[in-house]
This record gives C-alpha cells, sequence and structure tokens, in this order.
C-alpha cells in the first residue's frame, strides 16, 4: 500500500501509452455520461423522497446508474492495465481505486436489494444516496487527478536556448 501519492502521475513510457490506447477516449465518453446520469437520477430519488412521486423512476434510473457504473469501472479497469500493466491499485490511482471498490460495494447492494424485492421503496432510495455521496467523492478524485495530469504536460524545450517553455 502506498505511504502516498506519487509526485509525478505518469512516466513518459505511461503517458505514451495512456494517449495511444483507444480506453482513454472510452473512459472520457463513460464519465460524463456516467455524471449525466448520476444527476438525473439524484434528482429523482431526491424528488421521490420528498414528494413520494415518480418512485419507480428513481428506482430504476439507480440500476441505469448501476450498470453505467459497471461499465466504467471494467473499461477503467482495462486502461489501468494498459497504462499502469495492472488491472487495478496501480500507485498512481491506488485510493481512487479503494474508494471504487466502496462504491461497486453500495451500488451492488442497492441493486440486489432491489432485485430481492423485500426492502421498502424509501430504505432503497436511502441507500442509494449512500451510493451516491461515495460516489461523489470518488468522482471528485478522479477529477483532482485529470486536474494533475494536466497540470504535469512535459515541457516543451526550447530548441537554441535549452530552455523549458512553460504550458
Amino acid at each position: 500500500m502506498p505511504a502516498s501519492s506519487p509526485q509525478v502521475l505518469y512516466t513518459p513510457a505511461q503517458r505514451a501509452r495512456r494517449d495511444a490506447t483507444a480506453w482513454t477516449l472510452v473512459q472520457g465518453i463513460l464519465a460524463p455520461v456516467q455524471f449525466l446520469i448520476f444527476g438525473i437520477s439524484l434528482y429523482l430519488v431526491l424528488n421521490s423522497l420528498h414528494t413520494g412521486e415518480h418512485t419507480d423512476w428513481a428506482l430504476a434510473s439507480v440500476v441505469l446508474k448501476t450498470v453505467v457504473l459497471y461499465a466504467i469501472m471494467v473499461t477503467g479497469a482495462i486502461w489501468e492495465k494498459v497504462v499502469f500493466g495492472q488491472y487495478l491499485f496501480a500507485p498512481a490511482f491506488y485510493w481512487e481505486d479503494v474508494v471504487s471498490m466502496g462504491v461497486m460495494a453500495l451500488h451492488t447492494a442497492y441493486v440486489w436489494a432491489w432485485w430481492q424485492g423485500v426492502w421498502s421503496a424509501n430504505d432503497l432510495l436511502l441507500l442509494a444516496l449512500a451510493a451516491y455521496g461515495s460516489y461523489a467523492i470518488n468522482a471528485a478524485q478522479y477529477i483532482r487527478k485529470l486536474r494533475m495530469a494536466r497540470l504535469q504536460k512535459p515541457s516543451l524545450s526550447l530548441p537554441d536556448t535549452g530552455a523549458q517553455a512553460s504550458t
């Protein structure tokens, strides 16, 4: 278990693999799609808890959110294998992956409880809120890493002076 995040997010070779793989584009598409579904579903869940209306839509939206979460987790693990050589818990994304496991557990618990049909709709929606809270934390972690990656772009060398141009 790493003590802290590494200073450099990607080595030059990892950055090249990241930029060359189609899985980066897949993640770049799935992440905002998932966030949009999350936003709509969160609205439906909160509205249903507040008004008692459209509960079936709210419950189903959490299932849809979970399906997309599984898709982004599987493709993200493949991306991590291509870029870092291991499917999960690469040092650069260790804590994001740890939190992702909790996110997956809560979403999976929701789907299981929904499928079993023994929990009340209100209890399911409260479980969904817990899952969504963990997802929000995890999304913030990944947004932070995306920002770090952009700030750590390699500098361009100026040809005659050897000085570094800032980006």
